[in-house]
């Protein structure tokens, strides 16, 4: 079923023969892009009587868990199926948990361990040169179970006692509670802030070259050394970004193997947390300016006060880029100047900077937003992809399919792309914007497509705010619980009624503060 709405919504497929590319000239050219020419091996730590050995972090009960609920997913080139991995958990799970943490306590990774298949993804409809490829690296499975331990018992804890050098608060990709909402939210919350004393704020959208397959190691194993990981674990780590390889699965033939020296190992279960720690130590130069990145995705945030510091901070993140080997493309990096439409008087900005366009409308991770920090072009593109959608599904029920499964498609495809990030740009939109999506859901009832239990849209935007503001309540560490105001002492001295918050409400500052999330919801719940 899926596999039709993905054919009848028009995503690229693989073609069943590309001339001039075969496997081995495919795996030739991803070996030359995760090569590093500067690249020096990175030394273990001496483990001395004072290091700090591991527990035993895998206990036999959490190894059959994890074999036990084992989703269904892509084999490595050891060939053990997650079906297998999965039926015969209670079997090898003492034998999983003893080599986990054999592996552990010794630094040392399998060498079968180390070596990934790629399985070349087209990124559009006609592939005609190795570039049109995406590579999917696909690593055993047992390695990427182990490495899920590495990364949740000891790389996320060590986020959240990072040194000065590296900062995580402003990465909200590949950490817990990151999203792509929460990375919105900070980014809106920063412009309308700024916008309430300047006239004006830069947001430069900054674009990385081949980011997650060019990563120099040996400045990425620096950074690691620095948190506070067990010495076992860091040498782990030494010796897992140690002699990668790869080899390319395309039409059906398989390429030799080629070694990789760069890289974070795309695929890994260790990879996105890998890249946060990369990208933990790039800070603006100068006060007042800030960073919100989301993975690669990096916004830079300039207000009009430091208009003229824009190349310093270029400049400055192109030299950090070159020491991370990896490449800042500059065309591909957009401008936009974001303004308060209701100033009496508006500031003319500077001009642009060189090879980078200014845009009055900027994507910013899936989301359209305008210059006057508006979101009815987002609501109208995302009817028109909706609308398109409505197209497949009709395709679909002439193909018998059941009132039922319609209605799962649409949940899970229309619904999912109308509340997408709502909570961040929600606040931003007009009446008639929403009244807009409502229209269009009663014609998607009336066509028998929508659940007719669906309800409007303001109550859709409601519920999705409400449950992600309770999670920001409700954990210290989420990464957005940095924005919630101080907690109030006139709620414990007056008990007068009861809220759903214990946070200060501050003063009306003005139409663009109300729009954020942040200040929405803490009015909203207080009454």
């Amino acid at each position: 079923m899926w596999a039709a709405v993905r054919r009848l919504t028009g995503r690229p497929q693989p073609s069943a023969r590309v001339d001039g590319i075969t496997a081995e000239t495919l795996n030739e050219h991803y070996a030359r892009v995760s090569s590093d020419p500067q690249y020096t091996a990175s030394t273990r730590k001496p483990m001395t009587a004072e290091a700090e050995m591991p527990p035993q972090c895998v206990s036999e009960w959490e190894a059959f868990h994890m074999l036990d609920t084992l989703h269904p997913t892509a084999a490595g080139l050891d060939g053990l199926p997650a079906w297998f991995l999965r039926v015969a958990a209670p079997v090898i799970y003492k034998i999983t948990a003893n080599i986990f943490n054999i592996s552990l306590s010794t630094s040392t990774v399998p060498r079968q361990w180390k070596e990934a298949r790629i399985k070349p993804i087209p990124k559009v409809a006609t592939p005609m040169q190795h570039s049109d490829f995406r590579p999917i690296s696909v690593t055993p499975i047992l390695t990427r179970m182990m490495e899920r331990v590495v990364v949740r018992e000891f790389l996320y804890p060590s986020f959240l006692t990072s040194p000065s050098s590296l900062t995580f608060s402003d990465q909200y990709a590949f950490r817990p509670t990151g999203s792509t909402s929460a990375a919105i939210i900070s980014l809106l919350h920063t412009i309308t802030t700024l916008l309430q004393s300047n006239p004006f704020v830069i947001v430069i959208s900054l674009d990385f070259s081949k980011a997650f397959d060019t990563v120099r190691q040996s400045t990425l194993l620096a950074k690691m050394a620095a948190l506070e990981l067990p010495v076992p674990v860091y040498n782990w780590l030494v010796d897992f970004f140690r002699e990668h390889a790869h080899r390319t699965m395309f039409n059906g033939k398989e390429s030799t193997t080629a070694s990789i020296s760069a890289s974070i190992i795309q695929g890994s279960g260790i990879g996105p947390a890998a890249f946060t720690v990369t990208a933990a130590d790039l800070k603006p130069l100068h006060p007042g300016n800030s960073l919100v990145k989301f993975a690669d995705d990096t916004y830079l945030v300039v207000p009009s006060v430091n208009a003229s510091t824009r190349q310093q901070e270029m400049d400055n993140i192109a030299t950090w880029s070159a020491a991370n080997n990896l490449k800042l493309n500059v065309s591909k990096s957009k401008e936009i100047v974001f303004q308060n439409s209701r100033r009496r008087i508006l500031v003319t900005p500077p001009p642009p900077l060189p090879d980078i366009s200014r845009e009055n409308v900027l994507k910013i991770l899936g989301v359209t937003i305008t210059n006057h920090l508006s979101a009815s072009d987002h609501i109208r593109r995302v009817i028109s992809d909706s609308a398109k959608t409505l197209y497949a599904l009709r395709v679909l029920r002439c193909h018998g399919m059941t009132e039922n499964g319609l209605h799962a498609v649409f949940r899970a495809v229309v619904i999912s792309r109308l509340i997408y990030a709502s909570p961040a740009w929600s606040g931003f939109t007009t009446a008639t914007d929403r009244q807009r999506v409502d229209a269009f859901l009663r014609r998607s009832k009336r066509c028998g497509f929508c659940p007719p239990e669906v309800p409007d849209y303001d109550q859709l935007l409601e519920e999705a705010d409400d449950q992600l503001f309770k999670r920001i309540l409700n954990n210290p560490n989420h990464t957005l619980h940095q924005l919630l105001p101080p907690q109030s002492t006139a709620s414990q001295k007056y008990n007068l009624r009861r809220r759903a918050h214990d946070r200060q409400l501050h003063e009306h500052q003005g139409h663009l503060i109300d729009c954020n999330f942040i200040t929405r919801l803490l009015y909203r719940n207080s009454y």
